[in-house]
């Protein structure tokens, strides 16, 4: 059938959104509505002429509502094959009806379990049952019925009824689809909450049995990592509401999409500055790796002293800020020689935005995001997804605050608190550097980087030649620990006046002597940040 005329609906949602001039509409071109509870009760009150379901089913909804549509006289008149002399004289015989358009949404578990103090039971009541019952019949009869799950779809069946007199065979194969992606995501939101509160120590809560991934695709990018791969931007159901670049609106309109390198950066950029609420924050990122990070008195400030660890490196990179943009520090971003494909913050005030957007040559390329605010640090909760062919490799977010008081300082020399403070800055940094990772930082700034080298001597030699007048006087964070005494050595001849690092080598003893030999103090974090 490629179009079907629609003469009754069934209306029974929980996202009310829009569904009133909808049932407007459908009931001026003719159609017959059925609905339920607090649904039929809204379009009752409306004015419109409803049939309630329990007046087709001859039973009263019952056990507080978890029994309503699981009947023949709903699931008879949806599940009929149009096509069936067979069936349709069968549900004649029964004085069945024919249903032809079904508008379900489910109950929101969603919202539910993201309440603070929502209790199993409160999370098992808003387990809708006939809800999907009634949108999977619908869905598998789409040959002859129509399904509509979102809002979204409502003016595409108002606009086909009006302009065609049915909805068409393209549009119940599409709606058919998306329902069942609807209802598919809802079992995995359940089950994954249902592992999570029934967690053994045989099925543990972050890692469980099966990994359900529910992905919603947002964007198609114009190309993956290079112009000839194919590529879109999915975000992933967040219950916690943390600030991220999946929940990012993005701000301005003029020039270029968002791109797949973008996203990445934006998001290693985002990440970074979460770790530093307690101060102004500005790290840019190039290439999935910080080639600027400091702290401030201003944001301004901070954007300054994180530009100058890098400069070259800066021009072209992302930026991230861990405070509201203000004008003082768009003047600095939009000053001589710079320029940034896209900036990240938790909000702008207008007229910095508008300086950021006008500024000529690149202002309108210029992508903002926006997030809103980052007071609640880094995230603590989630998985890390990495794919190889043929699996995933899954694993806990790299989460693991420390108390300098469980340091363990090998060396002679004790860290001032100067450095102490300094080479906390640095370790939070370096755990956001892909590995071997070496940071040399000064003043709570960057200033050298050594980054994915096989070796970390290495890294080390990159750090130095990158800070190089600026190299004394600073401290160096390493994200694992030195296989050889040589990285601290080369260190050492810089400059540098404090390590941090995790130990445990079997060189640590020559590791130690050399800090000694030049009198530099030394943490053991026993905690490593590996970054592949």
């Amino acid at each position: 059938m490629e179009l079907i005329p629609v003469r009754s609906a069934l209306l029974s949602v929980s996202d009310k959104a829009g569904l009133l001039p909808f049932a407007q509409q459908l009931s001026t071109l003719g159609v017959k509505l059925i609905s339920t509870g607090g649904t039929c009760k809204m379009l009752a009150d409306a004015g419109l002429d409803v049939r309630p379901i329990d007046d087709l089913t001859g039973f009263p909804e019952m056990l507080d509502g978890r029994v309503k549509t699981l009947h023949p006289f709903v699931h008879g008149g949806i599940l009929a094959d149009r096509d069936k002399p067979e069936h349709m004289e069968t549900i004649a015989s029964h004085g069945i009806s024919p249903i032809d358009l079904v508008v379900v949404n489910l109950y929101p578990f969603a919202a539910t379990i993201a309440k603070e103090g929502c209790t199993i039971e409160d999370a098992i009541e808003n387990i809708d049952i006939g809800g999907p019952a009634m949108v999977r019949s619908t869905a598998k009869n789409h040959h002859g019925v129509a399904i509509v799950v979102s809002p979204s779809d409502y003016a595409r069946i108002i606009d086909e009824l009006t302009n065609l007199g049915g909805i068409s065979l393209a549009l119940r194969k599409e709606l058919a689809a998306k329902a069942y992606a609807h209802t598919a995501a809802y079992d995995a939101m359940i089950a994954s909450y249902l592992e999570t509160h029934y967690a053994t120590d045989d099925a543990p809560a972050e890692l469980p049995s099966t990994l359900r991934i529910t992905a919603t695709r947002e964007q198609v990018l114009r190309y993956g990592e290079n112009p000839h791969q194919k590529a879109a931007f999915y975000t992933v159901r967040n219950t916690t509401g943390e600030p991220c670049i999946g929940r990012a609106t993005r701000l301005d309109a003029s020039g270029k999409e968002v791109s797949f390198n973008n996203l990445y950066d934006l998001d290693g950029a985002l990440e970074l500055v979460k770790e530093f609420p307690e101060a102004p924050t500005a790290a840019i990122i190039k290439h999935a790796n910080p080639c600027g990070c400091a702290q401030g008195a201003t944001l301004a400030d901070a954007f300054d002293r994180a530009r100058a660890a890098d400069t070259i490196s800066a021009f072209g990179g992302i930026l991230a800020v861990n405070r509201v943009l203000d004008l003082a520090t768009a003047q600095r971003i939009t000053g001589p020689n710079t320029f940034f494909e896209c900036i990240v913050a938790p909000g702008y005030d207008s007229d910095a935005r508008e300086l950021l957007v006008t500024k000529k040559k690149w202002g309108a390329n210029l992508r903002l995001l926006e997030v809103g605010s980052l007071d609640g640090g880094p995230g603590k909760s989630g998985l890390v997804i990495k794919q190889v062919v043929g699996g995933l490799l899954v694993g806990t977010r790299d989460y693991a605050p420390l108390d300098p008081r469980d340091f363990v300082i090998p060396t002679r020399r004790t860290p001032t608190s100067e450095e102490l403070k300094e080479l906390m800055f640095a370790w939070r940094v370096v755990k956001h550097v892909k590995s071997n990772a070496i940071v040399m930082t000064k003043d709570g700034a960057l200033r050298g980087v050594g980054a994915g080298q096989m070796n970390r001597v290495r890294s080390v030699r990159l750090a130095i030649e990158q800070a190089a007048e600026h190299a004394g006087g600073c401290v160096l964070a390493s994200d694992a620990f030195f296989p050889f005494p040589d990285g601290p050595e080369t260190a050492a001849k810089a400059g540098i006046t404090a390590i941090i690092q995790p130990g445990g080598s079997v060189k640590d003893d020559e590791v130690i002597a050399v800090c000694d030999d030049y009198n530099i103090a030394m943490v053991f974090t026993g905690i490593r940040h590996f970054r592949h």
